[in-house]
């Protein structure tokens, strides 16, 4: 593979941390509650991982669901989750934050990455939610952070593609565009070539039934009644099937 291309891949468990080391990813981002967007992992789980993993560890500080307009009480977790994840030996931490007119909210974001250095920090698709891109860019510079992960504020990486494209000439090296978006190992190729990208997030989730013989089919203890007996892991083939279709196109470019 082309060395320069580097895979994240996007995980809540320990299951599928350990999953897309073996399969070949580069690096993950460990979260919790993926069908929320991802918020914070637990110290347990995180302390685990690096235990478990040696490939890149970044983890996903975000106190909550809903949007990136947080308040103070919100930003105090987040700090305190900045200072965790250094603790326990990640190599990065993911955040966003806006203001409530959309705007990159640059101080508190920069008070975040000064905090967490020196770790590496990525801008996350808070920068899709944001009122103009373009601003955001400019914004996120500010802030000093290592990473914009984004789709180009569409679904998928490939419908945004040409916003991808224009939003890594204009940033011109100073700063990762990592594109993110519905890419898998049927798509990749297309987004690379559309994009330039250099670095992908994927999510490769693959739905499991519960292993449990009794099932209490009364209640439902999420807002979802499938959630209670089934999940969404990573499997290792299909981060290798991701890989070697980024492998084969290195091969001919």
């Amino acid at each position: 593979m082309n060395h320069q291309l580097t895979i994240e891949v996007c995980v809540d468990s320990l299951e599928s941390a350990i999953a897309a080391e073996r399969g070949g990813a580069q690096r993950v981002e460990l979260c919790s509650g993926l069908p929320l967007g991802g918020v914070t992992p637990s110290a347990g789980l995180l302390a685990t991982a690096r235990k478990k993993i040696s490939v890149g560890l970044h983890v996903m500080i975000r106190p909550r669901e809903g949007d990136f307009y947080y308040t103070a009480d919100e930003f105090s977790v987040m700090q305190r989750d900045v200072l965790m994840a250094k603790q326990l030996g990640a190599d990065g931490v993911v955040l966003g934050l806006l203001d409530e007119n959309g705007n990159v909210d640059v101080p508190r974001a920069r008070q975040l990455i000064d905090l967490a250095r020196p770790l590496k920090t990525t801008f996350h698709r808070a920068f899709d939610m944001s009122a103009n891109l373009q601003n955001s860019l400019e914004q996120v510079l500010e802030t000093g952070a290592d990473m914009i992960l984004t789709s180009g504020g569409a679904p998928t990486a490939l419908v945004g593609a040409a916003v991808l494209k224009n939003l890594m000439d204009a940033a011109g090296g100073r700063i990762n565009i990592m594109a993110c978006g519905g890419i898998n190992a049927q798509n990749v190729r297309a987004v690379i070539e559309k994009t330039g990208a250099n670095e992908i997030h994927v999510g490769l989730r693959t739905s499991v039934v519960s292993q449990m013989s009794y099932k209490n089919e009364n209640i439902s203890l999420g807002t979802l009644k499938s959630s209670d007996y089934q999940r969404f892991v990573v499997l290792k083939e299909n981060v290798q099937q991701l890989v070697e279709a980024c492998k084969t196109y290195s091969a001919n470019h």
